[in-house]
């Protein structure tokens, strides 16, 4: 009878971690070197006739779900014999009340140029990124579109834009290793939760990741689902950003749109560490405080959807395009710093 009980128990378990995602379309894992998922979205909550304030140009120069709790990384043999240390900033006087003022789109420091020239002569690729998190950061909902061609988006005012999809083309459509329904902070640093067809028995997702695709950035859009273990967040996003700068990957830390823990106490501890160890901090949570409902569906954790015509006002009331038009901007503020003198 016990026995029984167990295997229930596992198969609710697993069935929760599948449905974590109420609205979002879920595709098989595919090829970690590219994939082309049939677009299948949802059509978008009804939002009201306002138009919120678009963001401003860089100047050219998810449904909760229980996770596994605290679990130490598997650690990766980095290719070079001296990867960076994280430094953390000895100058640090951040209000961590602060975080909901800092930026859209970050300012960078000379930290980050660091990681990536680490990165480089660690033989990682200077045009990929990684997308690290849950079923949000799926190509069906995050950034898909701008590997599928010029039907698929409209820049609109945002043209400066195109030189980043075609820079980083071949990474927004394919499908993260580090990228699935139910994931937090602790789930990418497990190796019970990679994908067995393309990682190693003992290697975390993260890590797997990594050492496949060899990016320079990584999007980590974590969070969502850590209000379960919000105790094990902070330790746990340390983890992941300090294995992130060892292979030589800036991270990129987001915020999340929900206060679902009702303190931003997630939102707050990741601004904190992204000003700590001098890295990105993608304040999304800001960029969609205009919207309706703040680019929220009425559960107050799904966003709203429209598809990516940045020219449309009606579709830049949804969270969804301004999630992926902000995601555009900070690759391009990456992409102009790291390739300055």
């Amino acid at each position: 009878m016990m026995r029984s009980k167990v295997i229930v128990l596992i198969f609710l378990t697993t069935i929760g971690l599948l449905c974590s995602c109420q609205t979002t379309v879920t595709s098989p894992i595919q090829s970690p070197l590219g994939a082309n998922p049939e677009q299948s979205l949802s059509s978008p909550t009804t939002t009201s006739d306002i138009t919120p304030t678009i963001l401003p140009t860089i100047p050219k120069s998810a449904t909760l779900t229980p996770s596994p709790t605290q679990i130490t990384p598997v650690t990766e043999t980095s290719p070079s014999s001296n990867p960076p240390t994280p430094q953390p900033s000895p100058t640090s006087t951040f209000d961590p009340e602060s975080w909901s003022e800092m930026p859209v789109i970050p300012h960078l420091s000379e930290r980050v140029k660091e990681i990536f020239q680490s990165g480089l002569d660690m033989g990682n690729r200077p045009n990929a990124f990684s997308k690290v998190g849950d079923c949000g950061s799926t190509p069906s909902w995050f950034l898909g579109d701008f590997d599928r061609g010029h039907r698929f988006y409209t820049l609109g005012e945002y043209t400066h834009l195109q030189a980043v999809i075609d820079y980083y083309q071949g990474s927004f459509e394919r499908t993260s290793l580090a990228a699935l329904a139910g994931y937090n902070t602790s789930s990418v640093l497990t190796p019970l939760w990679s994908n067995k067809e393309f990682c190693r028995n003992d290697e975390s997702p993260l890590a797997c990741e990594y050492r496949i695709h060899r990016p320079t950035i990584a999007l980590i859009t974590l969070g969502a689902n850590d209000v379960y273990h919000i105790e094990s967040f902070e330790p746990q996003l340390r983890k992941i950003i300090e294995f992130s700068i060892e292979q030589g990957v800036i991270p990129v830390l987001a915020t999340k749109p929900d206060n679902l823990e009702k303190d931003h106490r997630i939102n707050r501890v990741t601004a904190q560490l992204a000003v700590e160890y001098q890295i990105p901090l993608w304040n999304y949570w800001r960029a969609v405080q205009p919207l309706p409902n703040h680019g929220l569906q009425e559960d107050g954790v799904h966003i709203t959807f429209a598809a990516n015509d940045f020219s449309n006002p009606m579709n830049m009331q949804a969270g969804w395009p301004i999630r992926n038009l902000t995601a555009l901007q900070v690759l391009y503020a990456l992409y102009t710093f790291l390739n300055s003198p």
